[in-house]
This record gives structure tokens, C-alpha cells and sequence, in this order.
């Protein structure tokens, strides 16, 4: 009776139609960088909208809960807006601030962390330490990483990123927000690919050699790596690809080949295999050297890593007499920046090549009270305790899901006198706070880091100490 009851209810009427134009005036900034305002007291996101600007705004799409629109009219522009440098920024999405100046961006940000608190938690802000973002004093060619997608294009090889909310591949020559040097590689590798007419991987049909180009450079080293993506182990007329590839860029570091036969998003295959040159690229962070697989994470924005990892010892505040956990390792670079101020330090990933570089880093730089494991930190630290180790301090920087539900549940019942969270998602990070908050914990700090200036992400590092 109940359920026909509820499938009589009539449904919500929507005040806003597809199509429809209409005055707003944007309030702030939404977590992808669009602009948020209130039409009849429904939310409206639009992109490329500023907080401040008085526009004419049009739905392109409507749902129960919210509306998308588009600009017709700026009738009031923002003395923030700014004419973005990069010529194809309308098209490409990899970038969604551009026109907006930077200091701008930097007080946003941290609107944007503190929209999320407000929406998930009940903390007051103004009753802890809430940082100003940590901006970089030159925005621009800062990633050591590039992802570009192949495909054709009037008959020549092009290579870039997908369109914003399409599968339209945009052909990018000067990615602005890259070091240069990974554009000329990119630029260099489509060059040989057309004058060699090798076969380009066709996404719909699921055919075709070359997927992507993949290349790391290192901003203190001065090394690269290319990485080809191919659908095969069996490389058409290699020889004379590589032959090439060493005539015009002959500083090459490391050239390896990854084969990814799925059809699937996912970059990278389980094969790998080193065409020429060493494996690994060399790469330091303060006094750090790492040693980097094509596939191992590292963080995209080396010179404000320091400056996240610097915030992150900062906040751990350690003591030389307590035990650390560095969960989601990686190559150990978290845990190796505090290792000095650590009694001792264990790692954990799931993926076995990050571990195996992280205890090639440890000994390489005579960190001899780190261990390291392939697992998750919800099966090690439970394990550890068993065998009488308990950790006092650990540090996480998970993805952007967040922390899995039963590393949260392992952590509440572990009970580490502080965690320090590393964040890449203002959203999951409020939600992860909660339920931490909830299961003991007092939140201390947040510290912004702008660790992609023009886009709308932001890093956090969160600061949590158990209630006594």
C-alpha cells in the first residue's frame, strides 16, 4: 500500500526549464570550478561564470536537484576575470580556471574546502586553524607528467585531451600548464608516428597500435621517460621508430613500452618493457632521490610537493619518539620527507612496483627503521598490533574516493594519537572527517595547497587528534 502510495506522489515541479533564459548573479565557486548562483531558489551551475558576475544564463539541462546552464550575457563582469593565455582553453577542459587571476583562484579554493565542510559536517571553521592556500609563485608549465591521448585527424596523427563532457579529442601542441620539455617529446612522437604511418589505436572499433604517450620529466634531474601505450607486444617497424626517436631527441633518459590489450579508460597495461635506455627515471625532492617505474605515482607539481610534504611534517609534529605510518606509500615519498623525525616508519601500497622503488629509496638514503609492505593498511595495521607495534602517528593520502570505510573502521579502533590526512578531494575529505570526528576525533587544522594552479583542484592537509 505504502509503495503505490509513493508511486501516486506526484513529482517535484521544476521551476527552471531546458531552454529557458534567465538573470543570476553568481554566488561562488563549485567544487569543478563552474559558477554556482540561485534561480527561484534552485541551484544553478554554470561554467565559466565567476563569483560576482551579474549574468544572462540559459539551461542547457535540468534535473530535480539542480540546473546546468550556459552564458548568453555578461551584464556584470568580475574584476577577477582574466583573458585566458591558452589558445585552445575553451575546448580542451583540462584546465577550467584560466580566466581567473590567481590570487583569485587561491581565495576560491579555499571557499571551496570550506563549502564542503559546511555541506557534510557541522564543525566550525572558525574555531580551528584554517589556513589561506599555499599558492606558487610562477603558475604556469608546472606538471612533470603528461597523458596524451592518440588519434587521427584529416589523415596525420594528432594527440592531447578529450573535450569537456564529449569523446572529441583535441589536438594539443603547447599544453601551457606542462614543463616544456614534455610537449616536445609529445610533439617529437607524433611527428615519427606520421612519417612512419604507424597504426593508431581506434577507441570505437578497438583496433589499431599506438593508445597514448606517456612522459615524465625530471624537474631537478633534467631526465625523461617516454612510455608508448600500445595494444601489442609486436611494435611495427621498431627499428626504425627508435632510430628516430634517438636522431631527434638523442638526451632521451628512458624509453619503455607498456602494452594495454583491454578496452578500457585505464592507462596503462601489466606489461612493460624497456626499449631503450635505464628503467627508471631519477628524480629528487629536497634531499630526496627517487627512483620512478613508469607506472609508479609521484606528484605532478614538484615544486609545490615540497611545500604540500613540508605542511604535512609540520602537522605531525613529531618527536623522534613515535611510530609512523605512511599509508598509500607510493614510491615512500611522504614517509621519507619525516623519517628523520620518526622513531620508526612502515609503508604500505597496493601496488607491488611502488613498493619496490619505496624500499630502493629507503636504502638508497640510509633510512634503515622503514619497512615497507604490499597490502592495505586496513589488514597491516591490525596485523602489527597483534604483534605489539602501534602506530602513533599515520599519515594518508588516498585517492580521490577517499578512505575506504574499513581503513576508517581499522583506524577507530586502532586509535593513532593523530592523523594526518593528505587530501586531493575537498568533498570526501569532509565526509572522511565526519566519521572520524564521529568515532573520536577532533579536527585541528586545515592547510590548502594549490598543487594545480588554473584548474579547480585543491590539496588539503587535514590535521585529526584523538579525543582523551
Amino acid at each position: 500500500m505504502k509503495r503505490q502510495q509513493q508511486a501516486r506522489a506526484p513529482k517535484t515541479e521544476l521551476k527552471i526549464k531546458q531552454g529557458q533564459r534567465f538573470p543570476l548573479t553568481i554566488k561562488r565557486l563549485g567544487i569543478d570550478g563552474e559558477g554556482v548562483g540561485f534561480f527561484k531558489r534552485q541551484v544553478v551551475f554554470v561554467p565559466g561564470a565567476l563569483p560576482g558576475e551579474e549574468v544572462v544564463c540559459e539551461a542547457v539541462k535540468v534535473s530535480q536537484k539542480f540546473a546546468t546552464g550556459k552564458v548568453v550575457k555578461l551584464r556584470r563582469k568580475s574584476k577577477d576575470r582574466t583573458t585566458p593565455p591558452c589558445a585552445v582553453y575553451e575546448q580542451c577542459g583540462g584546465c577550467q580556471l584560466q580566466h581567473m587571476t590567481y590570487d583569485a583562484q587561491l581565495r576560491e579554493k579555499k571557499d571551496i574546502v570550506r563549502q564542503a565542510f559546511e555541506r557534510y559536517t557541522k564543525i566550525n571553521l572558525e574555531q580551528l586553524d584554517f589556513h589561506d592556500t599555499i599558492g606558487m609563485d610562477d603558475p604556469w608549465h608546472y606538471r612533470n607528467k603528461s597523458q596524451m591521448q592518440v588519434g587521427m585527424k584529416d589523415g596525420h596523427v594528432i594527440a592531447g585531451l578529450y573535450s569537456s563532457n564529449s569523446h572529441k579529442l583535441i589536438d594539443i601542441t603547447d599544453c601551457i600548464v606542462q614543463h616544456p620539455q614534455t610537449n616536445t617529446i609529445t610533439k617529437v612522437v607524433k611527428q615519427i608516428a606520421d612519417d612512419l604511418n604507424i597504426p593508431i589505436y581506434n577507441e570505437r572499433k578497438h583496433r589499431g597500435f599506438l593508445r597514448t604517450i606517456v612522459t615524465r620529466v625530471g624537474f631537478k634531474t633534467g631526465e625523461w621517460q617516454l612510455a608508448l601505450v600500445t595494444t601489442t607486444k609486436e611494435f611495427p617497424r621498431k627499428a626504425l621508430f627508435l632510430e628516430e626517436l634517438r636522431r631527434r631527441l638523442p638526451d632521451v633518459t628512458s624509453v619503455i613500452q607498456n602494452v594495454n590489450k583491454e578496452k578500457t579508460s585505464l592507462i596503462f597495461g601489466d606489461e612493460t618493457i624497456v626499449l631503450y635506455g635505464k628503467e627508471k627515471l631519477e628524480e629528487r625532492l629536497g634531499d630526496f632521490t627517487f627512483h620512478l617505474s613508469a607506472r609508479a605515482f609521484f606528484q605532478l607539481n614538484p615544486v609545490q610537493t615540497e611545500k604540500l610534504y613540508d605542511a604535512a611534517k609540520q602537522a605531525a609534529e613529531l618527536t623522534g619518539k613515535e611510530n609512523v605510518v605512511d599509508a598509500y606509500c607510493g614510491v615512500g615519498t611522504i614517509g621519507l620527507w619525516v623519517a628523520d623525525k620518526a622513531k620508526e616508519l612502515r609503508g604500505m601500497d597496493v601496488i607491488d612496483d611502488s613498493i619496490n622503488d619505496a624500499r630502493k629509496n629507503a636504502a638508497v638514503h640510509g633510512v634503515d627503521h622503514a619497512v615497507y609492505e604490499v597490502g592495505k593498511a586496513e589488514t597491516w595495521l591490525p596485523k602489527w598490533e597483534k604483534e605489539g607495534w602501534q602506530a602513533d602517528v599515520v599519515i594518508v593520502d588516498p585517492p580521490r574516493t577517499g578512505l575506504d570505510d574499513s581503513l576508517i573502521a581499522t583506524l577507530l579502533r586502532t586509535k593513532p594519537s593523530r592523523i594526518v590526512y593528505v587530501s586531493c578531494n575537498p568533498s570526501t575529505l569532509a565526509k572522511n572527517v565526519k566519521d572520524l570526528v564521529k568515532g573520536g576525533y577532533t579536527l585541528k587544522s586545515l592547510q590548502p595547497v594549490d598543487m594545480f594552479p588554473q584548474t579547480a583542484h585543491i590539496e588539503n592537509v587535514a590535521v585529526l587528534e584523538i579525543r582523551n
